[in-house]
């Protein structure tokens, strides 16, 4: 559901959402009433919640609904960030933002939730995979090279955090389902911006073959993977 007291703005966003596979505008709504309103009947997974509204600031809203929140507004206080993710915001996206940028965002939400619905117990394990599902895309997006899919990259990250052994280029391909060269790239960008750590095997052949792995944790602290 898009709530923004703007009717063109609430449409532009609609038209972003609507695009971006699996995920489908149930309701628009541009007051703090009509939102509690239409969440109730609608019934959404998610809000994409404007803070600015005419009757109420959207962090009243967050308080009165079932769904998830994700705040886009040009509310930029200290204060109202705080506010809302508090109350529950999944993510804070400031306008104005690219169509690339909510697409970012949603399909990083949407893999969050697969993940958290995936089971009916969570183990800590699952809770920090969930979490960095739903961040990832915002700590990576900006240093990607120009060409590089946001989405290829978070599953690419995911499949080495999720490897139980530092893992090769093929490996990682093969589990993500894409060519051994594109996995190199990427684990190769990856490890360049210090969010992968490479190292070199040497096989029987004398070639050193790199494998990658994950950051370990600042000594002294758990060993807590959320990004």
């Amino acid at each position: 559901m898009v709530v923004d007291d703007d009717f063109r703005v609430a449409n532009l966003h609609a038209t972003y959402a609507g695009a971006v596979s699996g995920f489908e505008v149930v309701s628009i709504a541009h007051t703090a009433r009509a939102a509690i309103e239409h969440a109730a009947a609608a019934n959404p997974d998610l809000i994409l919640l404007d803070q600015y509204l005419p009757d109420a600031p959207g962090t009243d809203v967050i308080r009165r609904v079932a769904a998830d929140v994700m705040m886009l507004t040009a509310a930029s206080e200290s204060a109202a960030v705080r506010e809302a993710l508090a109350l529950g915001a999944v993510t804070y996206l400031l306008k104005p933002f690219s169509e690339t940028d909510l697409a970012t965002r949603l399909r990083a939400y949407a893999g969050f939730r697969a993940l958290v619905l995936a089971r009916q117990t969570l183990e800590q394990p699952d809770i920090d995979r969930a979490l960095r599902a739903l961040h990832t895309g915002d700590l990576i997006n900006a240093s990607l090279p120009k060409g590089r899919s946001i989405h290829t990259a978070q599953r690419i990250l995911e499949a080495v955090h999720t490897a139980r052994n530092p893992a090769t280029a093929g490996e990682v391909a093969d589990e993500v389902g894409v060519s051994r060269g594109t996995a190199q790239r990427y684990l190769s960008d990856l490890a360049a911006q210090g969010r992968l750590v490479v190292a070199l095997r040497y096989g029987a052949s004398g070639r050193p073959e790199h494998l990658y792995s994950c950051k370990a944790p600042p000594a002294g602290r758990s060993s807590d993977r959320q990004r």
